[in-house]
C-alpha cells in the first residue's frame, strides 16, 4: 500500500516562496509518475505539475509555469513542489499523487494517478 505524506505548507505574503515535499512510502519510488494537485476553497482540484520516475520529463499548468517548479529525489523518495512569485491566488491545499509506469501521459488528470495525500495548506496573504 503506498502511502503519501505532504509537508511544508503555511502562510506566507505575496510575493514569497515556498517548497512543498511528499514523501512516498509502502513501494519503489522511482516506479511512480508524481503529480502536484491544488484545490482552493469552493473550487474544484486542479492539476499543478507532474514529473517523470526519471525526472528527465515535467509538465506545468499554465498558471504556475515560470513560477513553480517540481524535482523528485528518487533516493529519499520525495517530490518537491517549489513555489515562487506566490500570489493570493495560489491559495490553496496542496495535494501530492501517485501513478505507477513508466508512461507520462494524461498527467494532468486527476483520475491518473492511484494515490493521494492528505493535503498540506498554503495561504498568500496580499
Amino acid at each position: 500500500q503506498v502511502q503519501l505524506v505532504e509537508s511544508g505548507g503555511g502562510l506566507v505574503q505575496t510575493g514569497d516562496s515556498v517548497r512543498l515535499s511528499c514523501t512516498l512510502s509502502g513501494r519503489t519510488f522511482i516506479n511512480y509518475v508524481m503529480g502536484w494537485f491544488r484545490q482552493a476553497p469552493g473550487k474544484e482540484r486542479e492539476f499543478v505539475a507532474a514529473i517523470h520516475w526519471s525526472g528527465r520529463m515535467s509538465a506545468y499548468a499554465d498558471s504556475v509555469k515560470g513560477r513553480f517548479t517540481i524535482s523528485r529525489d528518487n533516493g529519499k523518495n520525495t517530490v518537491y513542489l517549489q513555489m515562487n512569485s506566490l500570489k493570493p491566488e495560489d491559495t490553496a491545499v496542496y495535494f501530492c499523487a501517485s501513478v505507477f509506469g513508466t508512461a507520462f501521459s494524461d498527467y494532468d488528470l486527476a483520475r491518473t494517478y492511484d494515490y493521494w495525500g492528505q493535503g498540506t495548506q498554503v495561504i498568500v496573504s496580499s
